[in-house]
């Protein structure tokens, strides 16, 4: 396995700090406990409903952009990322594509490729063969961050997700706490003898520093012993199971164009 280097790239959702929801004036409450308490029209998709865009969640991710270094855009879009699940009530869900609010900088020695702004979704809870959707989450501000595939340790993904955590509270832009969802790490990653870009999986929804660090570790073994094994890594989207300590596969992984993005014309 030490012939083996790993890659990996982080894609970083944080709920912003803002008194209401990214296009309605629903509150913006994570400590609510009842189930569909802060919810409208706007934020359940009801037909002929239109969204107006929260100034302060796009100041907050200026804000951040600035910290970091990056670029800030001169011109800046939302789009519709085209998608069925029931956590998404419109049937798509707004979001920024070609035209992020930031573009590059670096945080914690590492390299970024972008941070964008968009609506957070409705919580799913799953009781034996039911399922439940809480709508409170659906709308709420979300910052997204994208790194440039440059982290080669678990070490340093976990690192990182601990500096991204400080630098949105030190700037009041989030409280980015890790065990009430408010933070959430993906982590795409590969392995490769060569030095190149290996096959890309992508671990979702990693809710703590340690299962960061754990999954990344965990995937360096399995995708090492695959490919010693004589076998193919396949390109797909896992889940962390926090109980077996190993990671398990969801669904073969997207691309962008099955999204459909195009630019939302109500924003």
């Amino acid at each position: 396995m030490s012939d083996y280097l790993l890659t990996v790239g982080l894609e970083v959702h944080v709920e912003l700090k803002t008194r209401t929801k990214m296009f309605c004036d629903s509150k913006n409450d994570t400590d609510e406990n009842r189930p569909n308490i802060n919810i409208c029209p706007v934020c359940l998709g009801y037909p002929g409903t239109l969204p107006v865009i929260n100034k302060e969640a796009v100041r907050k991710v200026l804000m951040v952009g600035k910290a970091v270094g990056g670029t800030i855009a001169d011109y800046t879009e939302f789009d519709r990322k085209n998608y069925f699940y029931p956590d998404i009530p419109k049937g798509y869900q707004i979001s920024q594509y070609k035209h992020p609010l930031v573009s590059g900088g670096t945080l914690a020695g590492v390299k970024l490729t972008r941070i964008h702004l968009e609506e957070d979704t409705a919580r799913s809870q799953h009781v034996g063969e039911s399922s439940l959707v809480d709508y409170n989450r659906a709308g709420v501000p979300l910052m997204e961050l994208v790194t440039e595939p440059v982290i080669h340790s678990a070490e340093e993904a976990g690192t990182f997700a601990k500096e991204l955590q400080l630098l949105m509270r030190t700037l009041g832009a989030g409280d980015a706490n890790m065990e009430k969802g408010e933070m959430r790490v993906e982590a795409n990653i590969s392995v490769s003898k060569d030095g190149s870009l290996g096959t890309k999986v992508e671990v979702k929804n990693l809710n703590s520093f340690r299962s960061v660090e754990r999954a990344i570790a965990y995937e360096i073994v399995r995708q090492s012993q695959l490919l010693d094994g004589g076998g193919a890594v396949v390109q797909e989207t896992r889940g962390w199971d926090e109980q077996k300590q190993i990671t398990f596969s969801q669904r073969k992984k997207e691309s962008s164009h099955d999204y459909r993005y195009f630019p939302d014309p109500d924003l």
